[in-house]
């Protein structure tokens, strides 16, 4: 094969060619220590650098945003719990006080003072929030758990279920002492005119006061042929009430209608006690008191109830909800009303009574969510602030029993009752005070002791819920170190793949450069040579 200058001039700068690439490839190897600048230096190490990426890149969401967003929201959910369980045990400590026979009227006004600021501070807790998001209200993280401020014009239609255990033996009083303010009035004491009477019913409470109407109650218990179920409905204008009374199921099943006459409801107590001649409720009747929101059964009815075991259901309306009352939404099905132009359904419990869950699931790993909130049905009852609003009323009532026999006692100490004939008067009054204040005080301490078991079993159920936001800060922790593992993992790997040592570099640029001046030595002296050269 002939060979020419040519030839080997052009081999010799191709070859110049090449040497200078790899200086250039090895000093931008040395530049950003990296195996290649661009995808066409190496088409594997390119897409496996891609895939490393991508990973590392969700990696770093799951452990560096989505882990610690997760962990910051659980945090707050418990420290709100926490203080919580911390303001029921402070209520549980005057509840225990209150069952004590020697209260004086300092302890009193103490137990009363107590509660109501571990009322107000209780549902305070239920507003907590993380960047603005309450934790407590599921999807509606933009809405408060308890109304922030009074809200008169507030409407909602609310539908409540109960069982036979929810009903609960309650104290009723009739006929008070009014302390006299004049001699007559001190002479003119009748005995029956100022006689207290007591009377003990069953009972449930809805969920809040001042009812605007209850328009339907039912029970229902058994099964098959056995099954029964009583339904009420009460017309809001004119007060009448249809009974409707089934028994069995499906085709067998046998309704009948009639209007009831065993239903009676009252705005408040006062009117109760007027109609009733007393605060009583025969064997066979049902007393609805919309004031109170109380649904007070017969003896015969609560007896059939208890008995069966029985579940039962209301449906009533309510207008306007002060500060610190809890958002109906949160607890049961309803419909906010207040535009009744635009109404607003929410639902809390299915078709088959099952509640309705409304998780905030985080991602925080490949396939992996985790449930991050708490919603407040799962923490604590609605009833807890009813049960304390009935410790308050019958502190109230002791206080006030009390403070007439105070009053009596120190109108004896007055000039103008120092005949003996205003003596023995005052002493009749006092002796009827002290017997309203007996029998308050029975009340509150029986109603206190009754109440110590329902207080420790809605701090039992904050305790679960603590435990249950544990377990998931402990499911989180684990993901978070697994995260934190795969994160360096992916990064070795990743500089394996990409990442040059420096000294390997060096040397492949050093090789290269030698290379290059070398190329060029050899291209001068070739450039040099003549036709003489060969002669």
């Amino acid at each position: 094969m002939r060979v020419t200058n040519n030839m080997i001039m052009r081999n010799s700068s191709y070859n110049i060619g090449g040497t200078k690439n790899l200086v250039s490839l090895a000093n931008n190897q040395m530049t950003t220590q990296k195996k290649i600048s661009r995808p066409s230096d190496d088409p594997v190490i390119a897409i496996r650098s891609l895939r490393l990426g991508t990973s590392l890149a969700k990696t770093n969401q799951y452990y560096e945003k989505n882990i610690p967003d997760a962990e910051s929201w659980l945090d707050v959910t418990e420290t709100a719990l926490t203080n919580m369980k911390t303001l029921m045990t402070d209520v549980r400590t005057q509840v225990v006080n209150g069952t004590t026979d020697t209260l004086t009227q300092d302890d009193r006004n103490t137990i009363l003072t107590q509660l109501r600021a571990l009322q107000t501070q209780l549902y305070s807790e239920g507003n907590a929030d993380y960047a603005g998001r309450t934790v407590f209200t599921g999807y509606r993280t933009d809405k408060d758990l308890v109304f922030d401020e009074n809200e008169l014009e507030t409407s909602y239609t609310i539908d409540q279920t109960f069982d036979y255990e929810d009903m609960g033996s309650f104290d009723y009083f009739t006929g008070e002492v009014n302390v006299p303010t004049t001699q007559a009035e001190v002479m003119a004491y009748n005995p029956a005119d100022e006689d207290v009477l007591k009377t003990s019913y069953y009972r449930i409470h809805t969920a809040y006061r001042q009812l605007d109407n209850l328009s339907t109650f039912s029970y229902s218990y058994g099964e098959g042929a056995a099954a029964k179920k009583v339904s009420y409905s009460i017309d809001p204008t004119t007060g009448d009430v249809t009974k409707e009374e089934t028994t069995g199921t499906g085709d067998t099943a046998t309704t009948t209608t009639e209007s009831a006459t065993n239903v009676h409801v009252y705005a408040d107590e006062k009117e109760w006690d007027d109609a009733m001649s007393g605060k009583h409720v025969n064997d066979d009747d049902i007393v609805i008191v919309k004031s109170t929101g109380n649904i007070i059964f017969g003896n015969n009815v609560s007896s059939e109830i208890k008995t069966n075991r029985a579940d039962m259901a209301t449906t009533f309306d309510k207008t306007g909800f002060d500060k610190g009352e809890l958002k109906p939404e949160y607890y049961f099905n309803c419909i906010d009303k207040t535009n009744p132009i635009n109404p607003v359904q929410f639902t809390k419990y299915d078709e088959d009574g099952k509640m309705v869950e409304y998780d905030i699931n985080y991602t925080v790993a490949s396939n992996q969510q985790l449930t991050v909130n708490l919603e407040a049905s799962d923490a604590f009852n609605s009833d807890l602030q009813r049960d304390i609003d009935d410790l308050i009323d019958v502190v109230n009532r002791s206080m006030q029993a009390h403070d007439k026999v105070a009053q009596l006692k120190s109108m004896k100490n007055e000039t103008q009752y120092e005949d003996k004939q205003y003596q023995d008067q005052l002493d009749k009054w006092i002796t009827a005070a002290q017997k309203e204040a007996d029998l308050a005080d029975h009340h509150l301490q029986t109603l206190f002791s009754n109440e110590l078991g329902n207080v420790d079993r809605y701090i039992s159920d904050i305790n679960l819920a603590i435990t249950k936001v544990g377990c998931t800060v402990d499911q989180l922790k684990l993901t978070q170190t697994r995260m934190n593992n795969q994160q360096t993992t992916i990064q070795d790997l990743q500089s394996q793949n990409e990442d040059m040592d420096l000294s390997t570099i060096i040397l492949n640029y050093t090789a290269s450069y030698n290379a290059y001046q070398s190329s060029l030595t050899a291209a001068g002296k070739l450039s040099g040579m003549t036709l003489l050269n060969y002669i």
